[in-house]
């Protein structure tokens, strides 16, 4: 009996002692150490649990329950603390952290369409607020619409300027091929083709060539191309539309050039030009030393292109014209090189 009474009084010293340190934890770590030296494999409880063995049955029995009763109180004891300690952790980061609701919202970050699309947007707006209405068509064309219909046949010198980027090398039964469009012109042969007059349409989209990138050269960039085919159309018509959409889009000080130009699908051809945003006329990199910009390409449609669209040139008179979108910010805004437009750079991006 006595060793017996000996160990249930090393069990009780064990429990006021576990107690007492239990009352002085603080954090975390304190709470581990305690948990290590009252319920570790190696804690005082565990070597006095082990010499049960050498007990009578009798004491053996009494001894144990009070040892297993005595460790799941320590057990518990050491949840409800860690519960405590999360808690006031809790209560000191919510303390901490005090929100203020009459402070204003912080704003998220708000996403707007790419100058590129801006610039489209604006032009069609200019366009139709003059009557013409906005179509589109396939980046994928047939060779017949990006060439043929425009009144450049197979062998013509003007497919070399292009620089194509072809889908397949070898025609089709019949002679059809198809490659990028390289000029956003071939959707002004389909409306030809489709439309009867009166026809007045822009056709904004992608453009491809095959060439190398510069300041004012990529591989793929932006025309928007316009028709309009009707009766009694002049060349004057033709430059007022012009004048007009640079006057809106420019403003009325900036100055506008026209010269005469060759296009095999029109007849007479010009090109028009605008006053350089970056020198303004003295010359620099970005106009070529020149002064001038050409922003696009225009004219009298060629009667052969009507012909090709099943429209009686007789009757009826076209002129049409092809802009380059990106120089048009290019030259708003002073940007002297056409690749920041494609550089994903959002400190360039977020200035439009």
């Amino acid at each position: 009996m006595f060793v017996g009474t000996e160990m249930l009084k090393q069990l009780e010293e064990i429990k006021q002692k576990a107690q007492q340190e239990m009352d002085a934890v603080k954090d975390a770590s304190a709470l581990e150490s305690w948990r290590v030296r009252y319920l570790g494999k190696k804690s005082e409880l565990t070597r006095v649990l082990r010499g049960l063995a050498s007990l009578p049955i009798e004491e053996r029995k009494a001894v144990g329950a009070f040892g297993n009763e005595l460790k799941s109180h320590l057990e518990e004891v050491y949840q409800l603390k860690e519960m405590a300690l999360k808690e006031a952790q809790l209560k000191a980061s919510a303390a901490r952290e005090v929100i203020d609701i009459t402070l204003p919202g912080r704003r998220l970050p708000v996403g707007h369409l790419h100058p590129i699309t801006q610039t489209i947007n604006e032009i069609c707006e200019i366009f139709t607020s003059m009557g013409f209405g906005v179509v589109d068509g396939p980046e994928v064309e047939w060779d017949y619409y990006n060439f043929e219909a425009l009144n450049i046949p197979e062998g013509h010198p003007a497919r070399d300027n292009m620089s194509s980027s072809w889908i397949d090398h070898k025609a089709e039964p019949g002679g059809r091929r198809m490659l990028l469009r390289t000029h956003n012109t071939a959707v002004s042969a389909r409306m030809v083709e489709t439309l009867r007059p009166p026809i007045r349409v822009v056709s904004p989209g992608k453009v491809y060539r095959y060439e190398a990138s510069d300041a004012t050269h990529t591989p793929m960039f932006h025309q928007i191309d316009g028709l309009a085919v009707d009766k009694g159309i002049t060349m004057a018509d033709l430059k007022g539309t012009l004048y007009e959409f640079a006057r809106r889009f420019f403003g009325e000080d900036r100055r506008v050039r026209f010269r005469c130009d060759y296009f095999p699908f029109v007849e007479p051809g010009v090109e028009m030009a605008v006053e350089c945003a970056v020198c303004h006329g003295g010359g620099c990199r970005l106009c070529g030393n020149s002064g001038w910009i050409e922003i696009l390409g225009a004219g009298m449609t060629h009667p052969h292109v009507l012909q090709r669209g099943g429209i009686d040139p007789e009757v009826y008179q076209s002129y049409a014209f092809g802009i380059g979108i990106e120089r048009l910010p290019m030259l708003r805004y002073g940007i002297d090189d056409i690749r920041l437009f494609y550089g994903c750079d959002l400190r360039f991006l977020r200035q439009f």
